[in-house]
């Protein structure tokens, strides 16, 4: 097949890298793939690392400009296949496809924020859409419960990880990557890999810190987004100073979820299943987080991690310390974590199902 992503989003976290990572994918199983996006957008930039070809074009905004642009892009580039990613390169998308026989759009959702129910969009994933893809069962269940859509038109594909890119991690290696990576080797280390954005709960791990009994517990934050400066403030007080590290963006986030000793992710809106999550789980390590989105999907309170209501620092507190105290109950949970996002959330099984969404869609809009 031909298949064309559109990202109108200038970010980088977890949206835009399964982008990549499915494109990649997908290619390597055969297909003609490319990216359309703006220029100054960061998964432009990124893409041909992933060997993606990504075209430049002003679809950043709700505007004329990025709509025509897309319309002469489509027109001039016949696909099979239209995926789009965010609010806004899907309305130009939609609306680029008018009065000709355009190619079938299939819709990726990727957060768990409310999709308004007014008539512009019933249209737009009613009549324009051809499919919708949600990133956890729970968004799936959102959107036919409260926006109406057809259950069969709406299909749950979690993102999936390539399982050797982050193999388990036992205490040799443990220690070696934070030697690597400039850690201290021997203090109780928490962990989190996400853009810092405010509902991914930064914040909360900051002051979820002062409460942990061990003055040597440092926290680890890889990631950068618009939080940084309001975060760094935080760790600042004096009563924390220096035992928050902020890494920034690493292409590799692998070496440091293995110098981890728990991963936390405290989000309280806006998730699918999260990417840094898996990735966490599939080195087995202890992770302590929310029910928000469909975390609940690979998060069982108990079995596979240790779920904590949402803005609560002194339970996240609580768990932290909990995960750090017994060696026995952080094992149990990153092994059983591990087995469950083996079974479930491979990058294969990812490949496979957007291949036969891609495939159904593509198939009726020929016939």
């Amino acid at each position: 097949m031909r298949i064309l992503h559109t990202e109108a989003s200038l970010g980088w976290g977890g949206q835009e890298i399964r982008i990549l990572t499915e494109a990649a994918g997908m290619i390597a199983r055969g297909h003609t793939v490319e990216l359309a996006c703006p220029a100054n957008a960061r998964i432009f930039a990124e893409a041909p690392r992933h060997g993606v070809p990504a075209h430049a074009l002003p679809i950043g905004r709700k505007n004329m400009s990025g709509l025509l642009a897309l319309r002469r892009y489509l027109r001039a580039h016949p696909c099979d296949v239209v995926n789009t990613h965010s609010s806004t390169d899907t309305w130009l998308a939609a609306l680029a496809s008018l009065g000709w026989r355009a190619p079938p759009l299939v819709r990726t959702r990727h957060i768990s924020a409310p999709v308004p129910d007014n008539r512009a969009t019933r249209w737009l994933y009613r009549r324009a859409s051809a499919h919708v893809v949600t990133t956890g069962e729970a968004l799936r269940e959102q959107l036919i419960r409260d926006n109406g859509l057809p259950a069969a038109r709406v299909t749950s594909v979690p993102t999936g990880i390539a399982p050797d890119r982050f193999p388990p991690t036992d205490a040799a290696l443990r220690r070696a990557r934070r030697l690597e990576l400039g850690l201290p080797p021997d203090a109780p280390i928490v962990g989190i890999v996400a853009t810092l954005r405010s509902w991914k709960g930064h914040r909360y791990l900051i002051e979820a810190l002062r409460a942990l009994p061990d003055p040597r517990t440092r926290l680890v934050i890889v990631g950068d987004g618009p939080q940084r400066e309001a975060l760094a403030a935080l760790a600042a007080a004096p009563d924390i100073a220096g035992r928050v590290i902020f890494a920034g963006n690493r292409n590799d986030v692998a070496p440091w979820l293995q110098g981890f000793d728990v991963f936390a992710l405290p989000s309280y809106a806006n998730e699918g299943v999260p990417q840094a999550l898996l990735q966490a789980m599939f080195t087995g390590l202890p992770a302590v987080t929310t029910d928000a989105g469909a975390i609940p999907e690979i998060a069982i309170d108990g079995e596979t991690a240790l779920v904590v209501p949402r803005e609560d620092v002194a339970a996240l507190a609580g768990a932290l310390g909990r995960l750090l105290a017994d060696v026995d109950l952080a094992a149990r949970l990153g092994n059983a974590a591990r087995e469950r996002v083996l079974a479930r959330h491979g990058l294969t099984a990812m490949l496979e199902r957007m291949e036969s969404v891609f495939a159904q869609a593509a198939g009726a809009r020929a016939r």
